[in-house]
């Protein structure tokens, strides 16, 4: 006869369970982590929208998909940070994915005959990606980092 309880609700009032939430809620609650999503959201509808406002539009449909795809993506993910970082923090590999996606997509799209506007336009939003993604990941390094020493982080 087993003598484990199958109900698991105990573990939400956990000490560490709880405290992890705190420091990430604390997190969360900075104005740095407010910048990088609003960057992140941003940096995902321009992309979106980027070939029709620029003005690539005719030149290559797949990398007009791509870049509404990836920027979709983008400000989805942007949005996650957001609401939920404690959850999210460990994502930010996918920005900086999605960021170096956009900078190498007007060669691997379009070939050889990329337009400066496509190659100039992609890398700043890919580079901007990249750097957010970079941000959150270090953000979510510091959260745990002071959870192991028990310290308080500043960003």
């Amino acid at each position: 006869m087993a003598t484990h309880s199958t109900d698991t609700s105990h573990i939400d009032t956990h000490p560490d369970l709880v405290s992890l939430r705190d420091r990430y809620a604390a997190m969360s609650d900075k104005p740095l982590n407010g910048l990088l999503e609003g960057l992140c959201v941003l940096a995902g509808l321009y992309l979106a929208i980027s070939p029709w406002v620029v003005g690539f539009q005719s030149f290559s449909p797949s990398l007009r998909v791509s870049n509404l795809i990836t920027g979709i993506a983008l400000a989805v993910l942007g949005m996650g940070f957001g609401s939920v970082l404690e959850r999210t923090h460990g994502l930010g590999w996918v920005a900086t994915a999605i960021g170096a996606w956009t900078i190498v997509a007007p060669w691997a799209v379009s070939g050889s005959a990329a337009f400066h506007k496509t190659i100039w336009n992609n890398s700043f939003v890919g580079g901007v990606a990249c750097l957010v993604g970079l941000a959150i990941m270090a953000m979510g390094l510091m959260a745990s980092r002071s959870r192991r020493s028990g310290t308080r982080t500043r960003a």
